[in-house]
Formats: structure tokens, C-alpha cells, sequence
């Protein structure tokens, strides 16, 4: 019978109370090639996408050429506003603290994220979460973003280089995201999901299997029981 193992988490809108940063630096940088990004176009149409998903949208939807130079050239420019605004504001989401150590001994734990790998790390170190997972997919280590299944997919393969328990398959994963293109990419990776409102109404989030108002309220034995139909340890 297939059981929970695994629990793989998004970052930003997740973990980290990050957005905000992210649509100021990015709206910083497009505002310097004469882009308007609003605040409503950011969480309607740019969150859960990577960096490179974020700028290839802004360009597209103004019929600029989105050239490879440019793009790095634009995402460095990104990186570096948000990392001077990270180190001022530094907020891990209610509930996420006390669900990973619950999680810990338990499962094996994982990101997968959109975001740049200096940036999680940063993040994790200085909130003290950083030894609790075992593997980081970041935006450099695939080439299809989310709503693609690879980073969930990426996530899963190397908690299974780390452990010498039998091998994970999707069906023995949950992935904790806050979008909807996470959530696809999820779905599309065979996996269950759990869908914390942090970023959306909960009524955007029904492609979900479970979904909650916030961390803190959530159990993983209730999770376990709803979307696995019982309680169990780690195996």
C-alpha cells in the first residue's frame, strides 16, 4: 500500500514570506527597461514561475525580444535587488518552524523551488531550517520551471541519492505549494498535494488535493489520513 515518505516543499510562499521582495526587486528591474508590472499582474500572472519564467512573460507581453544575453543580464540585475532587501527582512511563515521539526524524524524532506540556490540557502541558514532537509532543487538545476513536473521530479531523485531506504516513487510524496503552476507541476509529477493559502484565496487552490489556511493549523497525521488513508511513521 503506498504511504507517505517524502514531503517535498516550495520555497518562496511557503517557507519564506518572500513574494513581496521578489515582485519589488523584479518590479524594479523592469521598470528600468520601461515595464509597468503592478502588483495584481505579479500574483495573478508571475507567481510561481522562476526568474527566467518572470522576465520571458513581461517581455513576451510586450513584444520584446527576450535574447539569452538579456535575460541573464536582467535576472543577475534581479538577484542582486532582492538578496540587499532579504538581508533587512527576513520572515519564515507561521507554523513552518514547528511542521519540519514535527516533520523531521519522520520523512525525508526536500525543496523544490523556483527560486536561485544562494537565495534558499541564505534563507534557511538564517532561520536555522537549513540542516532539516536533506536535498534543494533550485532554478539552476533544471531547465523546465514550474508548471513542468522536473523540479518535483529533480527533488525526488536526489532524496534518493541521499538515502540508502527503497527508492521513493511520486506516489509517496507530498508537495506543500502556494500556486497554481506548482501545483500543476506537481500534479504532473504524480504527486499529492497540499496547498497553504499564504499567497491565493483558498477557493483559487481546489486543483489541490488538501488544502489549508495556513501552516500553523495543519497536522501531518490528518494529512496522512486524508490523502493516504491512514497514520503512519517513516519508513
Amino acid at each position: 500500500m503506498t504511504e507517505l515518505r517524502a514531503i517535498i516543499f516550495d520555497f518562496d510562499g511557503v517557507i519564506a514570506d518572500t513574494e513581496p521582495l521578489h515582485f519589488a526587486a523584479l518590479r524594479q528591474v523592469l521598470t528600468g527597461i520601461d515595464i509597468n508590472l503592478t502588483e495584481a499582474e505579479y500574483y495573478t500572472d508571475y507567481l510561481g514561475f522562476d526568474d527566467r519564467g518572470c522576465f520571458m512573460t513581461a517581455l513576451q507581453k510586450h513584444h520584446r525580444h527576450a535574447s539569452p544575453a538579456l535575460l541573464t543580464e536582467l535576472m543577475d540585475r534581479k538577484s542582486g535587488a532582492y538578496l540587499t532587501a532579504v538581508t533587512h527582512h527576513l520572515a519564515i511563515f507561521p507554523g513552518v518552524r514547528e511542521l519540519v521539526r514535527e516533520a523531521t524524524d519522520r520523512y525525508h524532506l526536500a525543496i523544490a523551488s523556483g527560486a536561485l540556490r544562494n537565495e534558499i540557502e541564505l534563507i534557511l541558514a538564517e532561520a536555522g531550517l537549513r540542516k532539516a532537509f536533506q536535498h534543494i532543487t533550485s532554478a539552476e538545476d533544471v531547465t523546465r520551471g514550474k508548471p513542468a513536473p522536473d523540479p518535483f521530479l529533480h527533488a525526488m531523485a536526489g532524496l534518493n541519492q541521499q538515502s540508502e531506504s527503497p527508492a521513493l516513487n511520486p506516489g509517496e510524496c507530498l508537495v506543500i505549494e502556494d500556486s497554481l503552476p506548482g501545483i500543476r507541476g506537481a500534479r504532473a509529477a504524480g504527486m499529492k498535494i497540499l496547498a497553504v493559502a499564504n499567497t491565493h484565496a483558498i477557493q483559487d487552490l481546489g486543483e489541490a488535493d488538501m488544502t489549508t489556511h495556513s501552516l500553523v493549523a495543519t497536522r501531518l497525521s490528518d494529512v496522512q489520513i486524508r490523502l493516504w488513508g491512514r497514520d503512519q511513521g517513516r519508513v
